[in-house]
């Protein structure tokens, strides 16, 4: 049932204006925190990618409010925010206001690799706040906060159950002197505070929106068949802070968030720090048809339909690179990389012995509900970790993206955006992209590949005299001259075969190819 929200017929248990004042025990300076804290100094949640959102993490002295439906993540949020700053060597104190049991909690928490049992008494003090609440109401529980922050001097205080804060405060008018009285003396003593509350359905303009300083939303929701949750910084003051839904989930790490790609590298470098070279596949046939090679640092895109050799002829750029001391990495959806080392094996690809040697790195993303941005910081992260030069990528599907996807629209800018991120590493990219095998038409999946890459590759079969042949052309190919005509290739023991013209046939692109003296 969603929690009592401001009204006539709400029951208000205190009625005159709430006040306080520090107790002459604790004078300003004896105080953990500095007084009128500065706008850029920092409190680090310990959660890396929500500090990254925040631009560093929430400010001292700062007063936050967290909502979001049962189950979105808000206590694992704070609790997790609590013990990683009892680690880093700062105080805690977590106030529950009718919410689980500590104990409950505590079971919960264990199976985390953020919790500590020995923060917790220590550095981490655990309060249950209600009874307070209820006996003595909304000026009897700031008191106790104002006594505790007085006793333990911590630097983050969690108020988890605001809900009912609110309730008992009994009107909007109460309420917001509670929340007045509770910032100005975590202000004035450096507390940085959150405030965890339920909200249900859509999310409406709440009263304390205006008074804190920053505001937090966890959703949880179902997007079709699928679970999605997602965190939305709606404000945030004194500071810039990546706006949007941004993806999260809940593991044994605590809540993982994944901030949007195309936000995260929206502002790429206008040009290149690296000489460019080029980088061959190791196909003679095809490198002649490219002047040599793709330029380094650039990206490709393999359109085929399956089977037509985009796997192969991807694997084979990898090996070809392993031999001339560049590092590579197979980013893959479909094959485990058993499999693939078998099939690279049958057409004569030493896949394996570059593996071992520790030149290729097999990436296999299993068949699971993956989330789009979480892909493509486990790609970037991996091509960081390895700073040797002239790298190379094999993407092998990019659909894999395209399915993880929960907002489709999304699709042009996230492409382009990785892409960009992966130019500015000097990584030479690519990337496959799955075409209709009964079609004659040609149509690319996602158009915008044809706008962030900088050459297009097609393959394709087509049909002349009850014999299938395997076709390549270069459709686009940026910053070089490149050669237009068609060729046949062939996939044999020993890898990809490109020919010379397959001037044989006429209307070869159309898919409706006739031979030259008109017999079909």
């Amino acid at each position: 049932m969603s929690p009592q929200r401001f009204g006539s017929g709400s029951r208000c248990r205190y009625r005159a204006p709430l006040s306080f004042s520090l107790p002459e025990a604790l004078p300003l300076s004896d105080h953990k925190q500095e007084a009128d804290p500065g706008l850029d100094d920092r409190v680090e949640s310990g959660i890396a990618r929500l500090d990254y959102i925040l631009k560093g993490g929430f400010l001292r002295g700062g007063m936050y409010a967290i909502y979001g439906p049962p189950g979105a993540g808000k206590t694992m949020m704070a609790t997790q925010f609590c013990f990683n700053h009892v680690k880093g060597g700062g105080r805690c104190v977590y106030f529950t206001v009718l919410t689980e049991s500590h104990s409950k909690l505590v079971r919960h928490l264990k199976p985390m690799s953020f919790f500590d049992p020995t923060a917790i008494g220590h550095g981490l003090k655990f309060i249950a706040a209600y009874q307070t609440l209820k006996d003595e109401g909304v000026h009897g529980f700031l008191q106790l906060v104002q006594r505790t922050l007085a006793q333990e001097k911590p630097s983050v205080i969690v108020i988890d159950g605001l809900e009912s804060v609110e309730q008992i405060a009994g009107d909007a008018q109460h309420a917001r002197e509670f929340l007045h009285q509770l910032q100005g003396f975590a202000f004035l003593t450096g507390t940085t505070t959150l405030l965890c509350a339920v909200s249900e359905g859509p999310r409406a303009a709440r009263l304390e929106d205006a008074l804190v300083d920053g505001v937090i939303e966890l959703s949880d929701q179902l997007v079709g068949p699928r679970a999605v949750r997602e965190l939305t910084v709606h404000k945030f003051r004194g500071s810039d802070y990546l706006r949007g839904r941004h993806e999260t989930e809940i593991t044994d790490g605590g809540l993982q968030i994944h901030p949007r790609t195309e936000v995260q590298f929206d502002d790429p470098p206008a040009s290149a720090t690296e000489q460019r070279v080029r980088q061959a596949f190791g196909v003679p046939g095809l490198d002649s048809m490219m002047e040599g090679g793709i330029p380094s640092g650039s990206s490709v895109a393999l359109l085929g339909a399956p089977g037509a050799g985009k796997t192969t002829l991807g694997l084979g750029f990898l090996i070809e690179g392993a031999k001339r001391g560049n590092k590579g990495i197979y980013f893959g959806f479909y094959e485990p990389p058993p499999r693939l080392m078998e099939k690279a094996a049958a057409l004569g690809l030493p896949l394996e012995e570059h593996v071992k040697s520790g030149m290729i790195e097999l990436i296999w993303q299993p068949p699971l509900e993956h989330f789009m941005d979480s892909l493509a910081e486990s790609l970037l992260e991996k091509v960081r970790s390895d700073q040797h030069d002239r790298r190379r990528l094999f993407i092998d599907g990019i659909e894999g993206f395209r399915s993880a996807a929960v907002y489709p629209e999304r699709i042009p800018r996230f492409l382009s955006a990785l892409t960009n991120q992966l130019r500015t590493y000097d990584v030479t990219t690519v990337v496959s992209e799955e075409l209709p095998l009964f079609r004659a038409e040609v149509d690319m999946p996602n158009p915008e590949m044809g706008n962030v890459v900088e050459t297009v590759l097609l393959l394709r079969y087509v049909e002349l005299k009850s014999q299938l042949y395997r076709l390549v052309s270069i459709m686009k190919m940026r910053e070089s001259r490149y050669d237009t005509s068609i060729r046949q290739f062939e996939i044999t023991g020993h890898g990809v075969d490109v020919q010379g013209s397959f001037e044989t046939a006429e209307a070869i692109l159309s898919g409706l190819p006739r031979s030259r003296g008109g017999e079909a």
